[in-house]
């Protein structure tokens, strides 16, 4: 609901600061005063776009700003899914700069356009003759159709497990697919695999078989080095051993003279020692080497084979190779666990598809029970319209395919006269007779769902009379359950208002500026006898006006 409006420097307003009830509120004025101004106003902050030629003062900026009650319109989840601070008295407020640039907030934050106009379409909607055209439109049929038919609660259950579908949809779409793409690649894999797996490779095997390779490539050479080893140590009159056991007699001898020599006796024991365990592995060593052709050709073959592995696969080690044959072996186990991964997920669907029909069906049966209830409705509120002989048809057809709105598809069918065949609406209805039908959908829609506030902007052209009094009372009526604007040159329709506001020019020097004001009982009179019979105002004029109020 729309509480107040600030508009400073826009248009032919200089600053304008008013507030709204929450019931039925006429604006009148004379044509050029500044109606479409004010709708203007309000329409930059619902979103629409704005350029520098709505500033009034081109060297100041124009702001205007709308403060919204969103009590009971259950908007918290907008908020939360933009970022925005959820306040049940909300203030937007639109910008536009001497520069050109424009800028948007709700409650303070910064936000785009997009985020204007999708929250705009839950608050205000601005309906003219001329602006019929979401009656045409399949989304906007449904919505009438289901806020008779009570089906919000099925609806969002529906469209639940309509993206529960589409999900189970996409996800056997991508096992299929990894299905043929393993399907393509299994011979190959497998042959990859078999390859891999009959190599035996095992973790740290090349550098072990490497230096194995080297030693029986070399057999003769370590043996003969290591024969001159023993027998440079072990030889009886200069042997290494011999001359170290000389050499450790001769210290042992003056040890007892000096700490330092006794050192020298300790060091050269560890020496000898260490050199015995040295030359007794040489002798172990040496006993150990035999000349094997057969080994050296088997590891000579194994290297070659993980040479050749290694190359095939682009790697430079072993723990490689293994790790490319494990996922090799993965994917021959995926490719047969796919099968029944697929069998699964099917079933999983049907079990989706099969509740998702029975939430479809439900919303069908709704709305096939809503229909004539709504059709009776809006015919009523057409013969107190003038059009007595009006038919119109919400028809629904089923289909297999699913859609955001089930499994249905929705025709709106009408007829304005006695014996004339029913067709299209949008074939069928004249710009009167759809701003008629429109005003008659609203009212009817004012007592099933919560509508965001309406303005009503000159729909009664072209009536007169009893209409334009049965077109007020409907407007009167619908303000029962929500915010209705109405912007009317009809003196009828403007007595039926719970507030009546005046759009009117004056002149300052050489400004021309507009404005808007409540009126008073006394000014309301006034204003509803001037729009009966001119500036000149007759007694009678005053009377009917009386009249009409009463």
């Amino acid at each position: 609901m729309l509480l107040s409006l600030s508009i400073k420097n826009y248009a032919l307003i200089e600053s304008l600061d008013i507030t709204f009830s929450n019931q039925f509120s006429i604006i009148t004025g004379e044509t050029g005063a500044g109606k479409s101004i004010l709708l203007g106003a309000l329409g930059l902050v619902l979103g629409n776009r704005a350029d520098l030629s709505v500033l009034k003062d081109k060297d100041q900026k124009c702001i205007i700003e709308a403060t919204f009650s969103l009590a009971n319109y259950n908007l918290e989840r907008f908020f939360q899914d933009n970022d925005l601070d959820y306040e049940e008295q909300t203030i937007i407020r639109r910008e536009i700069l001497p520069s050109g640039k424009s800028r948007a907030f709700i409650n303070d934050s910064p936000v785009n356009l997009n985020e204007l106009q999708e929250l705009g379409v839950f608050l205000i909607d601005i309906h003219s003759q001329h602006e019929t055209r979401e009656l045409l439109n399949e989304a906007y049929q449904f919505d009438i159709l289901d806020a008779v038919a009570q089906n919000e609660k099925r609806l969002t259950s529906y469209k639940k497990g309509l993206e529960v579908l589409h999900q189970s949809k996409k996800e056997l779409s991508q096992l299929i697919t990894e299905k043929e793409a393993l399907s393509k690649e299994q011979e190959y894999n497998n042959f990859l695999l078999e390859e891999l797996v009959a190599a035996k490779l095992k973790e740290g095997e090349q550098k072990d078989l490497e230096e194995e390779l080297d030693q029986l490539s070399n057999v003769e050479l370590i043996k003969e080095n290591l024969d001159k080893v023993l027998s440079i140590a072990n030889e009886e009159q200069l042997g290494t051993l011999v001359t170290l056991n000389e050499i450790k007699q001769s210290l042992q001898k003056i040890a007892v003279f000096s700490k330092d020599y006794h050192e020298y006796h300790e060091r050269i024991i560890s020496i000898s020692i260490e050199l015995q365990d040295v030359i007794d592995e040489c002798f172990s060593s040496a006993e150990k080497i035999i000349n094997d052709p057969e080994r050296l050709e088997l590891v000579s073959t194994k290297l070659q084979t993980i040479y050749t592995l290694q190359k095939k696969h682009n790697v430079t080690s072993v723990e490689e190779l293994l790790a490319i044959q494990n996922d090799l072996d993965g994917k021959l186990v995926r490719y047969d666990d796919l099968d029944a991964e697929i069998v699964k997920k099917k079933r999983e669907q049907a079990d989706i598809i099969e509740k998702l029909d029975q939430v479809a069906n439900l919303l069908t049966k709704a709305r096939l029970e809503a229909i004539p209830t709504l059709s009776e409705q809006i015919q009523y509120i057409l013969t107190q319209l003038g059009m007595p002989d009006a038919k119109i048809i919400f028809e629904i057809q089923p289909t297999d395919s699913y859609t955001k709105f089930g499994k249905d598809t929705i025709s709106l069918l009408f007829s304005a006269n006695k014996g004339m065949a029913m067709g299209p609406i949008k074939k069928m209805a004249s710009g009167g007779e759809m701003s008629r039908i429109m005003l008659a959908v609203k009212a009817v829609l004012a007592n099933y769902s919560k509508l965001p506030s309406i303005i009503f902007d000159e729909i009664d052209t072209g009536v007169s009379g009893e209409i334009a009094i049965k077109m007020g009372e409907i407007m009167k009526e619908m303000s029962k359950n929500m915010q209705v604007f109405a912007i009317t040159h009809l003196p009828q329709i403007a007595a039926k208002g719970d507030q009546h506001y005046k759009v009117f020019k004056y002149n300052v020097e050489n400004d021309t500026l507009s404005e808007l004001k409540l009126l008073t009982a006394e000014q309301r009179i006034v204003e509803i006898a001037e729009m009966l019979s001119g500036k000149n105002i007759s007694d009678s004029a005053i009377n009917h006006a009386k009249e009409l109020l009463n």
